[in-house]
């Protein structure tokens, strides 16, 4: 089929007489597919709803709108209908896939270097200390700042190497900790020791009680000026997790499980996976897995 995909498009615009910007909206959305499919060494034949997801993925990091992505999604969408139709393809997969909604939003992802920017700053008071841990926390695995806020002591396993978040439903989910964060949040429990904190509460403000998803909102806007950037939200890195973990590993599933099966685009997908499989896929993909020595 993937030879004569073009002839089957070009039929297939002939037959809808369709006029001429339609048309050239058809080729251009088939044809980014086709580019990136060949890229991603996606094949036609053979495509899974997974693919169509992670092409969505792509075309968000890449800046397009939800207009654009819904057009997009209608036009492979009646292409496959038409390939299905002519008996080339067994399975329009396009005809599972939920639409976005138009006034729906997603943040933007920090590239790596501002990540890396962000979380430069070396601790130096009690503030300091807390803010590089729940920062590298935050991108380490993924998390809202709602369950960054509600963790506890209690909340880590395995020497600060997972840690056990309850999300939205109080569905509970275990998470890899990177080896960045792991440092950071050993070091938080250091100085913690050293003023005396005995609350459970893992994150807390000067009084010795849980910080508030509004204080922490702040702290982070303050830190994102300081170090010379523009504003950064708490879910900016949640997002930046799923997208240079996406990037480096293609493996969507995992992040979604490691996500708390949230939805990256507009296809939430439901899978079980072990933990060990989610620690081998994080270590070997995600930039702050690993400390170089």
């Amino acid at each position: 089929m993937k030879e004569n995909i073009f002839e089957n498009l070009k039929t297939f615009l002939r037959v809808k007489n369709y006029s001429n910007h339609t048309i050239s909206n058809y080729e251009r959305d088939v044809k980014r597919f086709l580019a990136f499919a060949s890229k991603t060494k996606i094949s036609i034949d053979s495509l899974e709803q997974q693919d169509v997801t992670s092409w969505i993925f792509d075309l968000r990091k890449k800046g397009l709108g939800n207009r654009s992505i819904l057009r997009n999604l209608s036009s492979l969408r009646n292409f496959f209908r038409y390939l299905k139709k002519i008996e080339e393809v067994d399975e329009n997969v396009f005809e599972n896939i939920q639409s976005p909604k138009l006034n729906e939003t997603l943040p933007k992802a920090l590239p790596p270097e501002d990540v890396a920017k962000l979380l430069s700053f070396e601790p130096k008071t009690m503030s300091d200390f807390r803010d590089k841990a729940f920062l590298e926390l935050l991108y380490s695995s993924g998390l809202r700042v709602s369950e960054a806020v509600g963790l506890n002591l209690s909340s880590f396993e395995s020497n600060y190497s997972f840690v056990k978040v309850f999300g939205k439903g109080k569905k509970e989910r275990l998470v890899p900790v990177g080896k960045f964060a792991q440092i950071a949040i050993q070091d938080w429990i250091n100085f913690r020791e050293t003023k005396g904190i005995k609350t459970d509460a893992f994150f807390t403000n000067k009084y010795g009680r849980r910080i508030s998803v509004r204080a922490f909102q702040q702290r982070l806007y303050k830190i994102s000026v300081s170090q010379g950037m523009q504003p950064v939200h708490p879910h900016m890195l949640r997002h930046s997790f799923a997208s240079h973990l996406l990037e480096s590993s293609g493996d969507l599933r995992s992040i979604q499980e490691m996500l708390g099966h949230s939805s990256l685009t507009t296809t939430q997908i439901y899978t079980k996976l072990n933990f060990q499989q989610l620690a081998k896929i994080y270590d070997a993909s995600h930039p702050h897995a690993k400390k170089e020595n």
